[in-house]
């Protein structure tokens, strides 16, 4: 008797074939593969994947804190001084100004804000700190402007990102109106939950976050590193939290929200019951997508004062 569990899978047609042609591009075993070859293969999904700049938004690169690559994004129409501080996700091992450039696009236009992405120091090259010293470093010097910051990430982003907030709370450093974290990885367990659930779900499976801690080989008992660490999780910045259900990083997603909320801290939390990991890629062939990326948009913008 064949007792193998199935694999989980959502229905809705627009995801499935985003994942159909993310595999073209990524296959899933290519943890295996080199460094170099997972970077061209993920280039090669993010250009995929590129959309039309919105009308009137206008880009300029330059560094910050001296060394570190940044993209500023100012869309024709700002509602608010308050700015994105954006940190893309890629498993802390790919990733670039350039794959998420699209996603930033759409984020400052639909909210009405000016954002800033970085370019953070990748592992194995640069192992922990390296990637959340750049991401603090970059923080540090835009909230020096005198400016609010909303600071978000995606995947491997969503864990610097809240590494950052919970490290600025504890240098006393103000300024910081929200924190938006997108499917993000902060350090479940590996063996509950939905890290069981959907060990082998479309996308990313839970070997392929285990092999991503190992190269990045940040310390487990660093709540810096792995916020679900923090005995402490008061005081901290609104937030807005989306997870994906096909997501073996769903839990992670689920229980930061809800230990933020037992402390106080104002939390608007989405599930997306149809969508995979990455899902944000596909918000122009999926509807579920594009619904998530929607509401999004609606929750960076409360954070922002432009809803």
């Amino acid at each position: 008797m064949d007792s193998k569990i199935p694999r989980p899978m959502p229905t809705e047609r627009g995801i499935l074939a985003f994942h159909e042609r993310c595999e073209a591009f990524y296959p899933a075993d290519a943890v295996n593969a080199s460094i170099e070859q997972q970077r061209q293969w993920y280039d090669a999904l993010c250009a995929e994947f590129d959309a039309p700049s919105p009308a009137g938004l206008t880009r300029q690169d330059e560094r910050l804190a001296g060394r570190i690559p940044v993209r500023r994004y100012r869309p024709a129409e700002v509602a608010t001084e308050t700015r994105i501080f954006y940190i893309h996700g890629g498993g802390f091992v790919v990733g670039s100004l350039d794959s998420h450039d699209a996603i930033c696009a759409e984020l400052a236009h639909g909210a009405r804000a000016e954002l800033v992405s970085v370019d953070y120091r990748l592992a194995p090259e640069h192992v922990w700190p390296a990637a959340f010293d750049d991401c603090y470093d970059v923080l540090r010097s835009l909230l020096a402007g005198g400016r609010p910051l909303v600071v978000a990430g995606d995947s491997a982003g969503g864990n610097l990102a809240a590494g950052v907030v919970l490290k600025a709370r504890a240098e006393g450093l103000s300024g910081i109106v929200g924190q938006v974290l997108i499917y993000p990885a902060l350090g479940g367990d590996l063996v509950s939950g939905s890290y069981v659930e959907m060990a082998e779900a479309p996308g990313l499976a839970t070997a392929d976050v285990a092999y991503y801690r190992e190269v990045l080989k940040a310390p487990a008992d660093n709540p810096f590193a792995r916020p679900l660490k923090a005995s402490d999780l008061s005081a901290l910045p609104p937030a807005y939290i989306t997870a994906a259900n096909f997501d073996p990083l769903r839990d992670d997603a689920r229980n930061y929200a809800a230990r933020l909320a037992q402390t106080g801290v104002d939390v608007t939390y989405r599930e997306e019951p149809q969508m995979i990991h990455a899902w944000l890629r596909a918000r122009h062939m999926s509807p579920g997508a594009e619904e998530g990326f929607r509401h999004l948009v609606h929750g960076v913008a409360r954070l922002l004062g432009t809803r």
